[in-house]
This record gives C-alpha cells, structure tokens and sequence, in this order.
C-alpha cells in the first residue's frame, strides 16, 4: 500500500501536468465559511464569548483575534492546491501538539498544557514562515501571557530550547517544495483546531467553581 506521503506527491504531480500549479498564495486569503461540521472559528455567538473588560473577556478577545488571523486559511490552501481543506486532517506532521484533552483534569493542567502546546506551535510557525509571507506567531505570544496570567504556577511553562527548536524544526523539513508547503498548511490546520476546540473547553472550566 502507497504510503500517505507517495499519495501526496501523485496527487502533486497530477496538478502540476492538469493545472499548472501556480505558485503559494499566502495564508491569509479572503475569509470564508467552514464547511459542515468542521469549527469555523467563529465564536462570537457562543455563550462564553462576552464583551467587557474584566480578566476572563480580555481572554476571550486575546484568544478570538489568534483565531481570527487564521481564519482565511481554508481559503488560501484550497485556491493554491484544488484540494479539499479537509485532506491536512490526513496529512501527518510529526511534534504537532496533542488535540485539547477532555478529561477530568483540573483548571491549572489544561492551562499548562495548553500554554506548553502553545509554545511549541511558535516553533512550528517559524517553517510556516518560510514557506509563506505571513506572521501568526505574535497573536500566540500575547494568548500564552494571558494564559499563564491565569495560573498559579506559571514557571511550570517553559519555552523549548535552542536546541530543542533546532531538533523540531529539522523532524519537519522535507527535501522537496510540495511537501515543505504541505508541511506548512498542516500545522496551521492542526493549529487552528487546536485553538477552536480548547478555547470553548478551557473558557467553560474557568467560569467553573473549581479551585486552580
């Protein structure tokens, strides 16, 4: 069996003979909806994003403008590739962050976990921005302090080292263009779900009684 990567690169080749691949347009394309089912971003009528100025709104609206500053990807990989958005979900990229977890943990383990996969997503950006014209990395950084303004043991957060960075960074490199673009519409996919889906379940376990 053809592993997923072959598949890509026929799937490459056929566009470039059947359409004559232009070149990467950049990530930040026009907006448009998602399709059925998949988390658009919006959540400007969920009943956990609220206007004000208290600690927990100034999340939210730190939180909204990073999904916000993705929100045109779909778009932006469709028109370059002819693909649907749905194939990245298929596509593996290795030290992508875990999926937000649903567990009964407490309030501070999902802070720290979300801060730490946060961080890590920086990192991963830097081969995003190679590939294309497009900074995501400052809306993260400004989500990561508010995040960890809500902890109680923010030195539990800590940024990847240098080496560290460097090792990541090597894993994800691919030896031809198409892959390297690939690569990079993968991580912003997989991020954008990241921030989706943990922000309506960490919004709610902070509303929540329970004690940091």
């Amino acid at each position: 069996m053809p592993s997923t990567l072959n598949v890509f690169l026929l799937c490459a080749v056929m566009l470039a003979a059947l359409l004559h691949c232009a070149p990467g347009v950049p990530l930040d394309d026009a907006p448009t909806d998602g399709p059925a089912g998949d988390p658009s971003g919006d959540l400007s009528g969920d009943p956990s994003f609220e206007e004000g100025d208290n600690p927990l709104d100034q999340l939210n609206n730190v939180w909204e403008a990073a999904i916000e500053a993705i929100r045109g990807h779909k778009a932006a990989f469709e028109d370059e590739f002819q693909m649907k958005y749905i194939i990245l979900g298929n596509y593996k990229t290795p030290s992508i962050p875990d999926a937000c977890p649903h567990s009964n943990f407490r309030k501070e383990v999902y802070l720290r976990n979300f801060a730490q996969g946060l961080l890590t997503y920086t990192v991963l950006l830097k081969h995003v921005e190679k590939e294309y014209p497009r900074k995501y990395s400052s809306q993260l950084d400004n989500l990561i302090i508010k995040i960890k303004e809500k902890m109680r043991h923010q030195e539990k957060v800590t940024a990847l080292t240098s080496s560290q960075e460097e090792q990541l960074l090597h894993d994800i490199d691919r030896p031809n263009a198409f892959d390297r673009k690939m690569t990079a519409h993968s991580i912003v996919y997989n991020l954008r779900n990241f921030l989706v889906d943990c922000k309506r379940f960490i919004i709610n376990k902070l509303r929540s009684p329970e004690e940091v």
